[in-house]
């Protein structure tokens, strides 16, 4: 399982506090640093709020990190028209060495289009929009030299495109989520190499709507990787989490609320569920830009874990292997839709590594 950072700031942040962060989550052995694409933050009432560029970001980060793979979780298809966008983000990979990621969805948050005087259309008429990127965006980036891009759609029209963006991936991964019934699940099926489930209580029913959506088209749905979002607060004792958690007020609480605070234990626990669910990568919704600590305390604990968490489904039951200091190995089943959070917690508070 692949575990990553998706960071959405409470108040807002600098550029170096956010770079600060991305170095944080590369030390402490992240696969990679998220982050969202928001002008506003989880407190819609926060006059003190410090928006920035998530693309002029991510690329700042592109040439001030090593290894951590980047992107956002999610592009607003509102913000940026298409063929710019297909350049920013082959801009931003090519200068990071191929590490960047691109997700986008259709936008949700009307306020802060509000406040900064961007169209928000209804909502068929984002996703009717966003469909249309998305063929922009990879088909710029899958036209060979000397070619050239042309595109009619009802909102975006490109007329014979010979300056063609050029990522240093063949094409930076393209991330789709949401737990929408019918437009999310076709767009993912179509174009996404991951599906993110993003903040809901049943990822494995999202899930099984986007691998629906894949087979109605022909589409492997092995060929998608399948995320989820986890927010978290977690502290080397529950006082400590608590007190993190209680530091992001009313705002983090509700987010919170669908997330996990607790000890590494707890954190683990929900890492098996979601990998039960089918989830092959994890993103830590994380709230304080300034609480390195809490960042590296995630990587330290929980990235080698989450490495080892190789769970075997045979007949409605789950069997994980768990290596325990002083034993050969252990092995607990239990039945294939019941929670094993306590039992997971336990062994990893115990001492234990999954192993697999």
């Amino acid at each position: 399982m692949r575990l990553r950072v998706l960071l959405e700031p409470h108040h807002g942040a600098r550029y170096a506090q956010i770079l600060a962060f991305a170095r944080a989550a590369e030390e402490a052995g992240f696969d990679a640093f998220f982050r969202g694409d928001h002008y506003l933050g989880i407190d819609a009432g926060d006059t003190g709020y410090r928006p920035t560029d998530s693309w002029t970001t991510l690329a700042g980060l592109a040439v001030q990190t090593e290894r951590i793979r980047l992107g956002t979780l999610m592009t607003a298809s509102t913000f940026r028209r298409p063929g710019p966008l297909a350049v920013a983000v082959a801009t931003a990979d090519e200068m990071s060495g191929g590490r960047v990621e691109f997700g986008i969805g259709a936008a949700w948050y009307e306020r802060e289009h509000d406040y900064f005087g961007i169209p928000f259309p209804a909502v068929g008429e984002r996703f009717d929009r966003l469909a249309e990127q998305l063929e922009i965006v990879t088909g710029l980036w899958a036209t060979p030299p000397g070619e050239r891009f042309s595109f009619q759609g009802k909102h975006y029209r490109l007329t014979e495109c010979a300056s063609l963006p050029r990522p240093a991936q063949a094409r930076p991964p393209v991330i789709i989520g949401g737990t929408g019934p019918r437009r999310t699940p076709a767009l993912a099926a179509r174009f996404a190499d991951e599906f993110n489930s993003g903040l809901t209580g049943d990822v494995g029913a999202v899930f099984g709507t986007v691998r629906m959506a894949c087979e109605r088209i022909g589409r492997d749905p092995s060929t998608l990787r399948y995320s989820a979002v986890l927010p978290v607060c977690c502290g080397g004792t529950p006082a400590q989490a608590q007190r993190r958690a209680a530091a992001l007020g009313e705002p983090g609480a509700r987010l919170l609320g669908l997330g996990v605070i607790g000890v590494p234990g707890d954190v683990a626990g929900r890492l098996a569920d979601f990998a039960a669910a089918g989830a092959d990568t994890v993103y830590f919704h994380i709230y304080d830009v300034t609480d390195t600590d809490h960042v590296l305390l995630l990587g330290t604990e929980l990235t080698a874990i989450a490495a080892g968490i190789r769970l075997f489904a045979h007949h409605k039951c789950l069997t994980v292997k768990f290596v325990l200091p002083g034993h050969k190995g252990i092995l607990l089943v239990r039945p294939h839709n019941e929670p094993i959070t306590e039992l997971v917690a336990a062994v990893v508070e115990s001492g234990g590594q999954a192993q697999g």
